[in-house]
């Protein structure tokens, strides 16, 4: 599966969703751009079949981002059937990674 963005005026796509994990960057965030290659890999890894695998420009859809409560770039939270269960601001992968397993 590949990583769908979505926006403020797509949010349907994560009320669709049983289950998603979503990643909240923003341009200027160096971070974030050295994330990205990796959370693209994982959207494809067997291992997360049955997850959603989004992304949000966060600067630029302020009602998603107010969702996840999003205070740090980069930000990953977990939805489940569209209503937020957890986030968490990291860089690494084995956060993220224990995250998406709950």
């Amino acid at each position: 599966m590949e990583v769908k963005k979505i926006t403020d005026s797509t949010i349907n796509e994560l009320e669709k969703s049983d289950k998603a994990i979503v990643k909240y960057y923003a341009d200027w965030c160096g971070s974030c751009r050295l994330f990205a290659p990796k959370f693209k890999k994982m959207a494809t890894d067997e291992q997360f079949n049955g997850i959603d695998f989004l992304e949000v420009n966060a600067e630029e859809n302020p009602q998603l981002r107010s969702l996840a409560e999003v205070a740090n770039l980069p930000y990953f939270a977990l939805f489940k059937d569209g209503k937020f269960v957890s986030g968490l601001s990291t860089a690494k992968e084995e956060p993220l990674i224990k995250l998406m397993e709950n």
